[in-house]
């Protein structure tokens, strides 16, 4: 069973019967019967296949599994409070005890009109009909008290308040996965799931190496690597819909929810085929390679700003650009052409110890890169996610042993 399935009131049971130690006074706290509260901690328990409480004379009791998923289940219904505190429109404010009668029905369809922005796609995502689709959101604009959809030409946009919303229930989903992973490992069972966002230059060789060792240990756990632009993922990060980013860091401080961990130093060289004409000649020059084709990353990207301000104040900079962060087609274009790239060593390093490409004699004017890890602040890793970090310093303590010394 998918988290976003949970019943968030079964939920809220089972925080109170664990604060209070009693089914009956549980019961109170959320308007349901002794017999609702009863059933829906046991259908917790089936759902995670472990006992929750030991029940004794003096009243409930959590059990290890129990207490692991108190945790993550606190965590979440947080989550869901944060993201209904919000006052959305100037003047407006949310219906009193929206975030305890929220459902989950009604952020899973938030979260999917998120996502697609139209609500016919986001029906057909959840298997429902698009009507169906459509009275969810709807209820859930009523029940906040506060505007969520607006209808423009080109779908439909979410109102601050529904985004801080979504952002929200998909960390609270987030969560409740997790804890369903901490009762399955501390029982025995292997379930890790782990999502990663990677950027460029990470997918050459730490990325693979932490993956390769992180499955050696764990041979059924899943791992998904979702790439993109930095934006899209840094946002994918944020809502929770991948666990670590690993890559190019940016200027700490830029996202305050976000932290990030160096590790390693990166560089730019000058690559090239290593029958390139310029190759093996001594102190090149910018106007020694003015008249050739450069291939450089989209404007954005951090390679991008260097070769701008490499030639910020030339008078002839060059005309034959070609835009691509795509290493197989980099490498393409470099082996048939005369063509450079400005590009990281370390993402090459494969190709160079293959005598596939080179590096020229040009000193690229630029302070090394901070390669890493990108984290959401007060994030709490499983055991596996906490693994896989490890491993990917690990693999980055590694590349930095590679290139030692000053650039």
């Amino acid at each position: 069973m998918e988290p976003d399935r949970l019943n968030l009131r079964h939920l809220r049971a089972f925080c109170e019967a664990a604060a209070l130690g009693s089914i009956s006074r549980a019961a109170e706290q959320v308007h349901l019967s002794q017999p609702a509260v009863t059933q829906a901690i046991a259908k917790l328990e089936t759902l995670l296949d472990a006992p929750l409480f030991e029940r004794t004379a003096d009243g409930l009791n959590l059990t290890e599994s129990g207490k692991l998923f108190l945790l993550r289940a606190k965590r979440a219904l947080g989550h869901i409070a944060d993201g209904a505190r919000t006052g959305g429109r100037k003047g407006s404010r949310p219906a009193e005890n929206f975030e305890r009668r929220v459902t989950a029905a009604q952020l899973r369809a938030l979260l999917a009109v998120s996502k697609t922005g139209n609500f016919s796609i986001a029906a057909r995502s959840l298997g429902m009909s698009q009507s169906a689709l459509y009275r969810t959101a709807r209820s859930l604009e009523k029940d906040a008290g506060v505007p969520l959809f607006e209808v423009v030409s080109q779908g439909v946009v979410l109102t601050r308040a529904a985004e801080r919303l979504a952002r929200h229930s998909g960390l609270a989903f987030g969560e409740l996965a997790q804890g369903m992973e901490d009762v399955a490992a501390r029982n025995g069972r292997d379930t890790a799931r782990i999502t990663l966002g990677t950027l460029p230059l990470a997918r050459t060789y730490i990325l693979p190496r932490a993956i390769t060792a992180f499955l050696a240990e764990r041979p059924d756990a899943y791992i998904s690597v979702v790439d993109g632009p930095y934006n899209a993922l840094l946002q994918a990060l944020r809502h929770g819909a991948i666990d670590m980013l690993i890559g190019a860091l940016r200027e700490p401080g830029i996202v305050a929810d976000i932290e990030q961990r160096t590790l390693f130093e990166d560089r730019l060289e000058l690559v090239a085929r290593p029958a390139h004409p310029l190759a093996g000649r001594d102190d090149l020059t910018l106007e020694d390679l003015t008249d050739y084709t450069w291939i450089v990353p989209r404007p954005g990207a951090p390679t991008r700003a260097r070769f701008d301000e490499m030639f910020a104040g030339s008078d002839a900079p060059p005309t034959h650009i070609v835009e691509a962060s795509s290493l197989i087609l980099i490498r393409g274009i470099l082996t048939e052409s005369d063509a450079v790239a400005l590009i990281s060593a370390h993402q090459v390093r494969h190709e160079e110890s293959l005598d596939i490409l080179a590096r020229l004699n040009f000193h690229v004017p630029s302070a090394p890169r901070r390669i890493g890890l990108s984290l959401r602040r007060g994030w709490r890793p499983t055991l596996s996610q906490k693994r896989m970090i490890e491993l990917l310093v690990e693999a980055g303590t590694e590349v930095a042993a590679h290139y030692p010394g000053p650039y």
